[in-house]
């Protein structure tokens, strides 16, 4: 009999001086209470926590990859397949479309089926989606597999996410950042890929096929292993989806949330058709602001204990704005600072969206940040077929003006980047307008550790 379980037989025994009904009733309450305790000890002990969250930043690293490569293969793709920008503007939307649909659904369901079925749907859904795509045939197969690689990117979010936060109960904050730390360190993994095999001459089907070699590593890691059973976190989706739904500041961040994301990952899609012609190598550039994201999140601890959230989401969006704005005019070895300011300005924008709703509104819930993030994918997915059409109309403007196809490409980059620029300043507005009642809402939330 283990020591918890001596205990409370010593609780069955031990008299509190109360009568006997009521000094029953609490003897049976203690007792159960350290029993279920002991048995989520036991399970917790059961549950291999360092590779199960070694397999989720594994999982994250090939979602990723697969938003750094499709980035780099865009124009092999359009020459390959004979696609407009638009078109390949709706191909990208795929992969942001899917990636809500499984979050959203994913918030919902992960009581249900649980981390390890909605696991092993994120990883036939990889495995499907790159497959396809190596093998597609043209807009519609594309379109599909895209769909798919989205889907399983969203499941990774959804599964992972909850739990990280079971296993970590005690120490969640540290170990979500260090869980997302590989999506910007993934992507830059990704560009290098996309960038040295490119530069070699090596086709993009065999970009997209180093992916699986990821996706078979964290699927062999994942399966057979114990989950966790959500001992350590209360769910209650009735009340989540009420205090969603009517809370003004809720709606006001799911918004907002549909900018930021647009901002960093509308602009990250779109870098090579953007900056192709721009004299800076896009990968490079990928890269270089990826890899700022990866160590500017490694240590936001800091940041954030000095600046509260509502501080860093204005200043992110004021830095995000000039970044963009400098990419628009730079050009050479000037591009390289331009982005460094982008990097700085939108490296905390996903993770504090995130954040401000669990510290500020705690009773939405897991189901709150899902959809938060749900919502961020969805609007980049409609946006993305508009800026395909920007760069297609404004290099017709410019061809039309009499400029050559290279310079005619450059001139379409910079005015859809001036486009683009409109998100972040309408984000300095609305954070402004939050920052101006920073104190009220403080008083809501929630006390953090520091």
């Amino acid at each position: 009999m283990s020591k918890l379980a001596v205990i409370g037989e010593e609780f069955l025994k031990f008299d509190f001086g109360l009568a006997g009904g009521l000094q029953n009733r609490i003897r049976k309450i203690l007792y159960k209470n350290i029993i279920k305790n002991e048995t989520n000890y036991n399970i917790m002990e059961t549950i291999n926590r360092s590779r199960l969250f070694t397999a989720s930043c594994l999982a994250l690293v090939v979602t990723a990859m697969t938003f750094a490569i499709r980035a780099g293969i865009l124009n092999e793709l359009g020459t390959d397949f004979g696609l407009s920008n638009t078109e390949l503007g709706w191909v990208n939307s795929m992969a942001f479309l899917g990636f809500p649909i499984a979050t959203i659904f994913g918030g919902f369901l992960y009581n249900i089926l649980g981390a390890r079925k909605l696991m092993f749907l994120a990883f036939v859904s990889h495995l499907l989606g790159l497959v396809l795509t190596i093998f597609a045939g043209g807009f519609w197969g594309l379109l599909i597999s895209t769909f798919l690689i989205g889907f399983a990117n969203g499941t990774v979010e959804a599964a992972c996410n909850p739990m990280i936060a079971d296993m970590y109960y005690d120490n969640q904050t540290t170990m979500l950042n260090k869980f997302h730390v590989w999506f910007p360190g993934g992507i830059v993994i990704g560009a290098l890929v996309a960038y040295f095999m490119g530069n070699a001459g090596i086709g993009w089907q065999i970009q997209i096929g180093v992916m699986l070699i990821p996706t078979f590593i964290y699927g062999f890691l994942f399966f057979g292993q114990e989950f966790p059973k959500m001992e350590n976190m209360e769910t209650n989706t009735s009340v989540n989806l009420k205090k969603m739904f009517t809370t003004p500041l809720y709606l006001f961040m799911l918004i907002c949330m549909t900018l930021t994301a647009t901002t960093e990952l509308g602009t990250q899609q779109w870098v090579e058709k953007i900056l192709g012609n721009a004299g800076a190598h896009p990968m490079l550039i990928l890269v270089l602001v990826t890899g700022l994201m990866a160590v500017g999140r490694s240590f936001a601890g800091p940041v954030v204990h000095r600046i509260n959230p509502v501080g860093i989401l204005l200043g992110s969006s004021i830095i995000a704005t000039i970044g963009i704005v400098l990419m628009s005019m730079a050009t050479g070895p000037m591009v390289y600072l331009a982005a460094v300011v982008f990097a700085v300005g939108v490296m905390y924008f996903w993770p504090t969206m995130i954040a401000f709703i669990g510290e500020y509104m705690p009773e939405t819930g897991p189901l709150g940040m899902s959809l938060m993030g749900g919502a961020g994918m969805f609007a980049t997915s409609l946006w993305q077929p508009v800026i395909g059409g920007w760069l297609d109309t404004e290099k017709a403007k410019a061809l039309a003006s009499g400029l050559t196809t290279e310079a005619a490409e450059l001139a379409a980059g910079q005015a859809t980047l001036d486009n683009i620029a409109v998100f972040p300043a309408i984000l300095i507005v609305a954070f402004g307008l939050l920052f101006l009642y920073r104190k009220k809402l403080a008083e809501r939330r929630v006390a953090q550790a520091h």
